[in-house]
Parts: C-alpha cells; sequence; structure tokens
C-alpha cells in the first residue's frame, strides 16, 4: 500500500493558503488559541470547502491526517 507523507506547507497549498514559513507562522499567530471545544474543521476562519476538505481527512484517516493533526494542535 502506498502511503505518501505531506507537509504543513503542502497542507497549507491544498487549502489555498500562503504556504512559506512567514505565511503558516502569520496564520498560527491570527488563529490560535482555538477554543477546546471547536473542532478544527468547525473553526470559523474557514471557507466551507477548506473546512469539509479537513473533515473528510480526519475522517478518512487518509495520508493527510497526521498533517491535519499538527495543524490542530498549533491551533490550539
Amino acid at each position: 500500500m502506498y502511503s505518501q507523507t505531506h507537509s504543513i506547507h503542502s497542507l497549507f497549498d491544498q487549502l489555498g493558503l500562503d504556504s512559506s514559513d512567514q505565511g503558516i507562522n502569520a496564520f498560527v499567530a491570527e488563529h490560535g488559541a482555538l477554543a477546546a471545544n471547536v473542532k478544527l474543521h468547525q473553526a470559523d476562519f474557514w471557507t466551507a470547502a477548506q473546512g469539509a476538505f479537513l473533515q473528510q481527512m480526519i475522517d478518512e484517516d487518509a495520508d493527510w491526517a497526521e498533517i491535519v493533526d499538527e495543524l490542530d494542535a498549533r491551533l490550539r
């Protein structure tokens, strides 16, 4: 079975966001401190498509799931 490893940079590319180190750090600084009772995909700063992608990757335990979990941790 083939498993692709993704990076935080490729996740930001997939979400249509600035994937530079500066862009990622700025995003985390702006949107960090996400409340514990809010699931990552339900955060109000995502578009509907971005939220759906994040939820699908976690629900399917896809190869993106690990990096989505990393983003979730960075935003907490």
